[in-house]
């Protein structure tokens, strides 16, 4: 039986600009761990699976436990992808820039609303949304990885807002700080991509 059903991806991550490649290193360890407990808690699915209804209580458990460390596994994959090969400009000439000013009235306004967002208190990720039913952005906080994420939508920009994120390089308090260094480090050409 194949107990390999995600593999970690690797990312391209420079230098970055107030966010130290130790908080980096942590970073990755903490998403590999992602990949390596949704394997193995599919793994135990597949295995108690043979007895399902025996079973029942502790695949119950294990499912909700899977939905936790998929969405941790690619949460972290949409924002180390979107912090790799450098930081870029949005251009002022695409899509995405275009559907932010149409929802919102200006990037500005869109940039301070999903800053906001982010300093949400508790765990968890801002996101930049795109709602394919309704062809529009939507930000909205994902609680811890899983609790919050939009039906259907598609993931275009994930701010991870869990303390291990910036905690190396700034105190608990330091949040507003981390948002800024991030947003400094984004490739929003790799955004773009996503989006279109």
């Amino acid at each position: 039986m194949n107990t390999e059903y995600f593999k970690p991806k690797t990312f391209t991550l420079p230098e970055l600009k107030g966010i130290s490649a130790k908080n980096i290193e942590e970073h990755l360890k903490l998403y590999a761990g992602y990949v390596t407990h949704a394997n193995a808690v599919l793994a135990k699915i597949a295995e108690l699976s043979a007895d399902a209804e025996t079973n029942m209580p502790v695949l119950s458990g294990l499912q909700k436990r899977f939905g936790f460390e998929y969405n941790g596994m690619r949460n972290h994959e949409v924002y180390f992808a979107s912090l790799s090969g450098g930081a870029s400009s949005l251009k002022d000439d695409g899509k995405l820039k275009e559907a932010i000013v149409a929802g919102w009235g200006s990037f500005e306004n869109w940039l301070s609303l999903f800053k906001a967002t982010a300093t949400t208190r508790g765990v968890g990720w801002a996101m930049l949304y795109y709602d394919r039913a309704e062809n529009k952005l939507l930000n909205a906080w994902v609680d811890e990885q899983h609790l919050g994420q939009l039906q259907d939508c598609t993931l275009i920009l994930a701010l991870d807002m869990w303390e291990h994120a910036f905690v190396y390089d700034f105190q608990p308090s330091g949040k507003k700080q981390y948002i800024e260094a991030f947003f400094e480090n984004l490739n929003w050409e790799i955004v773009e991509n996503r989006f279109k």
